[in-house]
């Protein structure tokens, strides 16, 4: 916390470029993909076709230091493979590059694949659209999927391309290291739970206790007590985030929860939740995917929000910095009418309308919001797809 952002940005930037592996003489990998595997395919053939398989199986071959570059800048920027759609010609790599890890990030996102689970507290609209790591023990399958997924962290972060991602904060505390918070980090997870656990730890006598109980028997989620048929209890069981009933301790099933042991019973929901969170086995799997693009030293200096910013950006665009990295060709200026509407007509845009602009203009939704040029200056230092370049008209006719 006592280093600024951009500080920190530019001594990474310098750590990436010293720690380069492929250098020019070598050719960069190449995939090829093929858009009609995706079309059509049954929920679990459309997994094993998305561009993220198609792409960690090719890859799964590929030693990780050929996809160690440099920092893309410039014009014709260097980025980790190639990438060809079968029957399209596309002109340049940067294009289909972009494109490709924009797919990638909708696919992550989808029912398509399970890596990635929708957190449950937005099904009461708090963090809408959220994802966290799916809590599931995984097979060897899935784990060589976690490490791709990790790669493309590292890939997107030497390539400057931010990935629409939306994650919880306790993503990034779990990959930058640091402890989750049990109460805030359960709350924006899943409220749900944390409201549950609140009103067993706040309850002041067995008649409240017994309330609760009966309550919670009206959404069928009680037994009735051995001991008094007709009194409803709880059991030492809770679902898990996946949906399955789990024990939360041994023969949970069968040890109702009572007065002497109901802060037991809360403390135990709420460590199920914090260790699904955190799921070691899967996030181990991503570090050691990331670990191997980018050195892991470099998350010690940053904040779970900073690793976020270097990923993913903002998560809107900022005209003003778009202006300020804009190049007017041969005869244009800024003060030109149209150039004006231009500008003008951007600002009435929505944020959901500005990032269907750029992904138009440049094949990403999320432009990079740190650039070496420091508000323009010379081209070959702009981080790509900076500048924005404005020409006049090709055809002398008309206005």
């Amino acid at each position: 916390g006592l280093i600024f952002y951009d500080t920190k940005v530019t001594v990474m930037n310098r750590v990436l470029n010293a720690t380069v592996q492929r250098t020019a003489d070598h050719a960069a990998p190449e995939i090829t993909l093929d858009p009609l595997e995706i079309v059509g395919a049954g929920e679990i053939r459309s997994s094993e076709n998305s561009y993220f398989c198609q792409a960690a199986r090719q890859l799964g071959c590929v030693p990780s230091s050929q996809l160690c570059v440099k920092l893309a800048s410039g014009g014709d920027p260097t980025y980790a493979f190639n990438i060809r759609f079968t029957g399209e010609e596309v002109h340049g790599t940067s294009g289909s590059f972009r494109h490709f890890l924009w797919q990638v990030c909708k696919e992550l996102q989808s029912s398509s694949l399970s890596l990635l689970l929708l957190c449950p507290s937005s099904a009461v609209n708090k963090n809408k659209g959220k994802y966290i790591l799916t809590p599931s023990p995984i097979t060897y399958a899935e784990e060589q999927l976690f490490h791709f997924f990790g790669q493309l962290l590292g890939i997107a972060i030497r390539a400057d391309v931010p990935l629409p991602l939306d994650l919880l904060p306790s993503f990034w505390k779990t990959l930058v290291g640091e402890p989750l918070d049990p109460d805030v980090d359960l709350q924006e997870a899943d409220i749900l739970t944390y409201n549950y656990v609140k009103k067993f730890e706040n309850i002041n006598d067995e008649t409240e206790l017994e309330a609760l109980c009966a309550e919670i028997a009206s959404q069928h989620l009680v037994t009735e007590s051995p001991d008094c048929p007709n009194k409803p209890c709880c059991k030492f069981t809770y679902p898990s985030l996946t949906g399955e009933e789990v024990e939360l301790c041994p023969r949970g099933r069968h040890i109702p929860v009572g007065w002497e042991n109901k802060d037991v019973y809360a403390a135990a929901i709420r460590s199920l939740r914090m260790r699904e969170l955190q799921t070691p086995e899967c996030m181990t799997a991503v570090r050691a995917g990331l670990g191997s693009i980018i050195p892991l030293q470099l998350l010690t200096t940053l904040t779970p929000l900073e690793m976020e910013l270097r990923t993913c950006g903002l998560p809107y665009i900022n005209l003003e910095f778009l202006k300020a990295h804009t190049m007017y060709q041969v005869g244009l200026m800024e003060t030109d009418q149209h150039i004006e509407f231009f500008w003008s007509a951007l600002e009435m845009f929505t944020q959901e309308e500005l990032c269907k602009f750029i992904k138009f203009a440049c094949n990403q939704e999320r432009i990079p919001f740190t650039c070496p040029c420091k508000d323009g200056g010379p081209d070959t230092a702009h981080v790509p797809p900076y500048p924005m370049k404005i020409a006049p008209p090709d055809g002398a006719a008309g206005t």
